[in-house]
């Protein structure tokens, strides 16, 4: 199981990870994994407003079609438009190139209380 220790974690399986005043948010290599062979995602144009804990758009893979969830509440100030032409950037490099949005966080301390890489390998085993 591949969760760097750089990044931090939702229990909904997307992580974050900061980047100067931005917070960068994708699905981890864990939730590909279980999903299979995407096929298509969908994601929110740059202003969109998303909430933490609140659906921000959605992964579709062979086996079914997932909902993404903030991590963090803020606006949206690029998505990753790559994915729409090659969602398979999911199954190969779900933390690095297949990134899917970049917010400007509403408040920044909301990042420190996500799951720390530690803390989501717990949940990653006690999910099985």
């Amino acid at each position: 199981m591949n969760i760097p220790e750089n990044l931090r974690y939702t229990k909904e399986h997307e992580w974050a990870r900061k980047e100067g005043n931005l917070i960068v948010v994708g699905i981890t290599d864990h939730a590909q994994h279980k999903l299979g062979d995407i096929v298509f995602v969908e994601l929110p144009a740059a202003g969109t407003q998303i909430k933490a804990g609140t659906t921000f758009g959605t992964v579709e893979s062979v086996k079914a079609v997932s909902d993404l969830f903030a991590p963090i509440t803020g606006e949206v100030v690029e998505s990753n438009g790559e994915l729409a032409n090659a969602p398979e950037t999911v199954n190969k490099d779900a933390h690095g190139a297949a990134w899917m949005v970049k917010v400007k966080p509403a408040n920044p301390a909301e990042y420190d209380k996500l799951l720390s890489a530690l803390d989501y390998k717990k949940l990653c085993e006690a999910e099985g």
